[in-house]
């Protein structure tokens, strides 16, 4: 719901009530200023939160406001404008170019409120990924504003989601100048949040990391000055996903306020957390500025990716919930989003470059007896690929390899009653390669500059609408010849040189942007084309799980280890913001080929069955005992498929807790169904110790209800599950792991 108001001077306002949260700013002076953000409250025009002070001559203010309160350098703004007043990081700066002009080559930009409309539902992004909604799910307020000097256009987009606490910004700049001479984008960050009266000892908690050990949970205390999280790699990155949250001290998973921030974005961003010296906060969240300029000419427009804003006054758990239904119900899309996923087994692990397809049918016979539904054939079955560093690019079967032919593979397996899925690497390169020798001008590169190496290929220049042609040429014909019905989409390393043949000088820092957009191109016109294959996304594991590439691929790789222990850690990180559906985990080899740790087949399930489940082993080798396990697991993934993934997750323990004293390490969590009829939970002991005494609280159940113990039989109310919780001690080994599922009786 979005309501309008007007203040006591008569100037616009608006109160976006999301859920059971509420976003208020107004105009004043002309300028959008922030007023409140977080849980809903009844009051509309709560302007009287804004600090009218006087400062000193240090703080500005603009020329035609008389009152020396009001000052661009700490008031709290929606947009905050460059160059004319406010010194802290700025959401805008653009300049316009070439022709001389009283404005040409400066930076100064200033945001004006010219006029406003509502719409129902949300407008279509174009050419980007974005959440979507129909007309009774969201409403949508458009602000027009414009710099009175250039007249540069900015129209802000708030949509309110009706039932979830979220709020969807972009922006879009528009080239209006009076002097119809290009303009020059320099910095155009989606959202902006003023805090005026953030909570003492607030904190940043984002998610960080690197190959193998991605989206790792930390919370930084805010500071005077700037906390940053960002990427300049030409993809969301390892290193850091493009989500931040605002935190009180005191908050938890189930209690205290949490905001949190979600970039729907692939590329390089930034997402800053500014505090002055009168305490006022800032956290932007948009495209990085390093490295990025981009030119309009007159009549054109630059739309930024989208910034979810998700509110929770009842913890962490509570925000990443909403996330979760949000991504899997307004994001994820396709037949894909709400069916049920094939169990698979992908044979990187088994075999890794050598394999023939003998060896691939041994290993999907034993797949196909075991109750396993698809086969996934990775790397290395394409021109000459024997090792990592030759063929990218050339995407015809290996014939030396795969003798009986790919048709004729994939026949042999859908016989045994498996699907086939097969891999890609489609923006990879390889030198030496039959494709380079033919277009040497389609690797990504900087004329006269040598070219970086990346798990030895190169990138392909995806601004290239011949490079995408290309590639949608092969991947479709290659589709085309079998029955395939699963694609995992990999990209193994970021960009280097970031130039394009095609682009004249004054657009080359368009081109980790136009990449981005290029890939989404490609990613659309592939699943439109092919709507019914199940395309699972990765990059070195999780180096791209972001919300924008959900929008192609309901799932991703989550990390390239796979080791159960290690999982935890990462599972845990990631379903802060994302949901159990988009996970993709699997059961792998003991001792593990990461870490060389022995876990038991069991507990590799237990974790494994937290997503989209699956197995990355040689099923040839296994012993009957482990081959009856995946029988059982087979049963219980179909058992619990829906709880799991459409039900409410609950973080009970994490890994880095300290929990029952000092009884060793462990961490659990749990699935509530929606009506809150059955609830499973997991329970794994990373570290036992000496005389472990080990209680489980559980959450989310209906506390008025008696829910039975499947296993045992034993009966409980919810409310003394929840405060008084399972008594779970016995003496476990390291990585040993116990699941509990209740029915409500």
């Amino acid at each position: 719901m979005i309501k309008e108001f007007l203040t006591e001077r008569g100037e616009p306002g608006f109160h976006l009530v999301a859920g059971d949260a509420s976003y208020v700013f107004s105009v004043v002076h002309g300028f959008l200023i922030h007023h409140y953000c977080g849980p809903k409250v009844s009051d509309d025009d709560v302007e009287y939160l804004m600090v009218q002070v006087h400062h000193d001559s240090t703080v500005p203010h603009p020329a035609d406001v008389a009152e020396d309160w009001f000052s661009c350098d700490i008031l709290p703004f929606e947009c905050p404008g460059n160059g004319t007043g406010d010194y802290r990081p700025s959401a805008v700066s653009v300049s316009l170019a070439e022709a001389e002009n009283a404005f040409s080559g400066t930076t100064a930009t200033e945001v004006r409120y010219v006029s406003h409309e509502i719409v129902k539902g949300k407008p279509k992004l174009d050419l980007q990924p974005a959440v979507y909604a129909d007309d009774d799910e969201a409403d949508t307020l458009i602000v027009t504003c414009k710099d009175p000097a250039t007249e540069v256009t900015f129209l802000f987009y708030y949509t309110v989601m009706k039932e979830l606490s979220v709020i969807c910004r972009r922006l879009v700049i528009k080239n209006q100048t009076k002097t119809k001479q290009p303009l020059d984008v320099l910095r155009a960050y989606s959202a902006c949040i003023d805090f005026a009266n953030i909570e003492p000892q607030a904190e940043l908690l984002h998610l960080w990391g690197t190959w193998g050990r991605e989206r790792y949970i930390e919370r930084t205390p805010l500071m005077h000055g700037s906390l940053s999280v960002s990427s300049t790699r030409g993809a969301s990155s390892h290193h850091h996903n493009p989500f931040a949250a605002i935190v009180t001290k005191d908050t938890t998973e189930e209690s205290g306020m949490a905001i949190g921030i979600s970039l729907v974005y692939s590329g390089n961003f930034d997402i800053t957390c500014d505090m002055d010296p009168f305490g006022m906060t800032r956290l932007m969240a948009g495209i990085n500025p390093i490295d990025f300029k981009w030119r309009l000419e007159y009549g054109e427009s630059f739309v930024t990716p989208e910034v979810v804003i998700g509110i929770s006054n009842e913890g962490l758990g509570k925000m990443s919930r909403t996330y979760h239904k949000l991504y899997r119900t307004h994001l994820c899309r396709g037949e894909w989003r709400d069916k049920e996923r094939p169990i698979l087994v992908n044979n990187w692990e088994a075999t890794y470059f050598d394999f023939t397809d003998e060896k691939l049918l041994e290993i999907a016979k034993t797949a196909a007896e075991c109750g396993i539904e698809m086969f996934v054939m990775d790397d290395g079955w394409f021109g000459t690929r024997n090792s990592s560093d030759c063929s990218m690019g050339d995407w015809w079967v290996n014939e030396d390899k795969l003798k009986c032919g790919l048709p004729k593979l994939v026949e042999q397996i859908n016989d045994m009653g498996l699907k086939f899925g097969i891999w890609f690497e489609p923006e990879a390169i390889s030198p030496g390669s039959q494709l380079i020798t033919e277009h040497p001008d389609w690797v990504m590169q900087i004329d006269g500059r040598a070219k970086s190496l990346g798990r030895n290929q190169y990138i392909l220049d995806m601004t290239r609408e011949d490079v995408r042609d290309y590639l949608f040429d092969v991947m479709a014909d290659t589709l085309s010849t079998a029955n395939i019905e699963y694609i995992k989409w990999d990209f193994n390393r970021n960009l280097t040189e970031a130039g394009s043949s095609i682009l004249p000088a004054c657009r080359r820092q368009e081109v980790f942007h136009r990449y981005v957009l290029g890939l989404y191109e490609l990613l659309d016109r592939l699943t439109t084309a092919f709507p019914h294959v199940l395309l699972e996304g990765c990059s070195s594991g999780g180096g791209r799980f972001d919300p924008a590439m959900l929008y192609y691929s309901p799932q991703f790789w989550t990390s390239d280890d796979t080791d159960a222990i290690e999982r935890l850690d990462i599972q845990m990180g990631t379903s802060m913001v994302y949901p159990a559906s988009t996970m993709s985990c699997h059961v792998s080899a003991s001792p593990n080929h990461q870490t060389e740790r022995v876990t038991s087949f069991k507990t590799r399930g237990d974790v494994a069955m937290g997503g989209a489940f699956g197995y990355e082993l040689d099923l040839t080798l296994l012993s009957d005992e482990d081959k009856a396990m995946i029988k059982k697991q087979v049963a219980d993934y179909h058992k619990y498929y829906r709880l799991v993934n459409h039900g409410d997750m609950y973080r009970l323990i994490l890994p880095t807790d300290t929990v029952n004293g000092k009884c060793g390490k462990c961490a659990a969590w749990m699935y509530v169904a929606e009506d809150k009829s059955e609830a499973l939970a997991t329970f794994v002991v990373i570290r036992t110790s000496i005389h472990p005494v080990y209680f489980l609280k559980l959450r989310g159940l209906d506390p008025n209800a008696v829910y039975v113990d499947e296993a045992t039989g034993k009966e409980y109310h919810g409310d003394t599950l929840m405060n008084a919780g399972l008594n779970l001690t016995k003496e476990y080994k390291d990585g040993e792991s116990a699941v509990i599922h209740l029915i409500r009786k």
